[in-house]
């Protein structure tokens, strides 16, 4: 319990685009439940709020730990984005540091970067943000012991084996690798994130500073 109305539940395991799949098949499966007020998805992990203190919370986990052994993965066909980036320079200036810990070359960095294709597992920390599933193995890279403080939104990043957009200036531990000029929030919009779950992201590059 997270409270007294909230439980969080987290899938055991590591965070694979199955395990994912996962958690959507339990969202879709709980939202018409009685005394479900907001379902929150995250990185494996599923909050759900209810409308009061449910009265035999074990019952409940009970419910989602069986829900979770029955249900397949759920598939959600969401749009493609195509997303520029100005890789290196100025806004992208961890390059370097995910270079070293790699041991590859800032070009062979970039090469495996916009040649994969992400999909948003998640949308949350900062007002739309997505957590991306899909980054090679070999430039993963830890993040950073010392955030920068004013990372602009707009900011290409990697931060473990996620990549992702910063949606917000601001502190940040990722490693900055390039720049975009896309909006990711927008509260005129008629939807304000950009990204929704199940979207999936190709970067290409439009420059390059090294």
């Amino acid at each position: 319990m997270m409270g007294t109305r909230a439980m969080l539940f987290e899938a055991p395991g590591e965070f694979t685009m199955r395990q994912q799949q996962r958690i959507w098949a339990l969202i879709a499966h709980t939202e018409n439940r009685p005394n479900i007020q907001e379902l929150v998805p995250g990185v494996t992990n599923l909050l759900l709020i209810f409308t009061h203190a449910p009265e035999h919370p074990e019952q409940t986990a009970d419910w989602l730990r069986n829900a979770w052994e029955m249900l397949p993965p759920r598939q959600i066909e969401g749009r493609l984005f195509e997303v520029g980036v100005q890789y290196g320079g100025a806004l992208g200036d961890d390059l370097a540091a995910v270079s070293a810990h790699t041991g590859l070359p800032p070009e062979e960095v970039i090469r495996l970067h916009h040649e994969g294709e992400y999909t948003v597992c998640a949308v949350g920390s900062a007002p739309g943000f997505g957590y991306l599933h899909g980054l090679d193995p070999r430039i993963a890279t830890p993040r950073k012991s010392v955030p920068s403080l004013n990372m602009p939104a707009g900011t290409v990043t990697i931060g473990g084996m996620q990549a992702g957009i910063s949606a917000l200036t601001g502190p940040n531990g990722w490693n900055s690798i390039g720049y975009t000029e896309i909006c990711l929030f927008d509260p005129y919009r008629a939807s304000p994130s950009l990204f929704a779950i199940g979207d999936r992201i190709r970067f290409y590059p439009e420059s390059i500073e090294l």
